[in-house]
């Protein structure tokens, strides 16, 4: 059986679980972080799925992949990473897939978050959106505008990028924090001249505010702000609790199965998730599939490891990150033995080497 959850129903769950943590809850579970990953998922065992705009249990439902996992799967929707890091100090989530920038902002918090598995699309699918009527369409231009800035966001990282790339620094423009779901409307109204926008939101932008002047930052400067990288990352406690982690073992093998399915049947996927979930036209489904790419799965390496340190780097450049961490301390490897089996087994592909950042 499968659960969604509406962000009320979330909230009240991640309130109640923050109660029971304050009345000294023990955190379950004793599997070693060395230890093998168990592959025997007990019968009755729940993961709870934090979810961005339903993207995960679509992609599962649409492939068939959610009839087929073994285990109980119930999906929390939120939007951004700082929200899912609440959810699971609270204690409300299990697994999540975000951005390259929320695992950063978890070792940040102290919390222990590792990444089990890795996916990449065309970094160029987020671009910088320009309100009508500013006209900037350079990094230089740049200079002095307002920009939309989320904290703990793979947006977040793309601006610092953009900003390096440009010359410029932090204290040469307006940075206005939001949330991310404020950055549509508050680039498309003109509160900000500039947002970072990644897809969807990017192909309704350019829908509601192209025939009024608003445009993107020219893509060719903007190239490699974005690593293109997504993640799966999942708390300790569960990655201790064995039965959860063999379900967690499964979810990547299905996980890459469903995605995979996406890069098949992209007609499909566009009708299901962007037509019917998302209420975007067809036409606009499938220039953000196109845009997106072919979705590939980097390997949990130390190559992959340099490049998320890459990441840190410039957060912490920009005076952006209240303490050092290390990326090595926010991956556990022991999932790149079922990335490099289940990758070849569902027909998908390893991300080509030498890509970058």
């Amino acid at each position: 059986m499968t659960l969604s959850r509406t962000p009320l129903a979330v909230a009240a769950v991640v309130g109640a679980l923050l109660l029971a943590a304050c009345s000294g809850s023990p955190a379950g579970g004793g599997l070693d972080a060395a230890a093998p990953l168990p592959t025997e998922v007990p019968p009755g065992t729940t993961l709870v799925i934090a979810d961005q705009a339903e993207a995960q249990q679509v992609a599962l439902r649409a492939s068939g992949e959610l009839d087929r996992l073994p285990f109980t799967a119930e999906f929390a929707n939120f939007t951004g990473g700082p929200a899912i890091l609440e959810a699971f100090r609270a204690g409300a989530a299990d697994v999540a897939s975000v951005g390259d920038t929320p695992p950063i902002q978890a070792l940040v918090a102290g919390e222990d978050v590792p990444i089990i598995l890795a996916r990449r699309t065309d970094p160029t699918s987020t671009q910088l959106a320009v309100a009508p009527g500013v006209g900037a369409r350079k990094l230089a231009d740049l200079r002095g505008k307002k920009i939309a800035y989320a904290e703990g966001t793979a947006q977040q990282v793309i601006v610092l990028r953009a900003l390096e790339k440009a010359g410029l620094s932090t204290s040469d423009v307006e940075l206005v924090r939001l949330q991310l779901a404020e950055f549509n409307d508050a680039v498309r109204t003109g509160q900000v001249d500039v947002a970072p926008l990644n897809e969807p939101r990017l192909t309704r932008f350019l829908t509601e505010a192209g025939p009024r002047g608003g445009g993107v930052i020219d893509p060719a400067e903007t190239a490699d702000t974005s690593s293109g990288l997504n993640y799966l990352y999942a708390r300790r406690e569960v990655l201790q609790d064995p039965a959860k982690a063999a379900a967690l073992r499964a979810y990547v093998e299905h996980y890459i199965r469903s995605q995979q399915w996406i890069n098949d049947h992209r007609d499909d996927w566009v009708q299901q998730y962007y037509v019917q979930n998302q209420g975007i036209s067809a036409d606009d489904g499938h220039r953000i599939v196109e845009s997106l790419g072919q979705i590939t799965f980097p390997r949990l390496d130390q190559a992959l490891v340099r490049r998320q340190q890459d990441t840190i780097d410039v957060i912490n450049r920009a005076g952006e990150l209240p303490r050092d961490v290390q990326a090595t301390d926010g991956f556990d490897l022991r999932f790149d033995e079922v990335v490099a089996s289940a990758v070849p087994a569902a027909g998908a592909s390893f991300e080509p080497e030498g890509t970058g950042p």
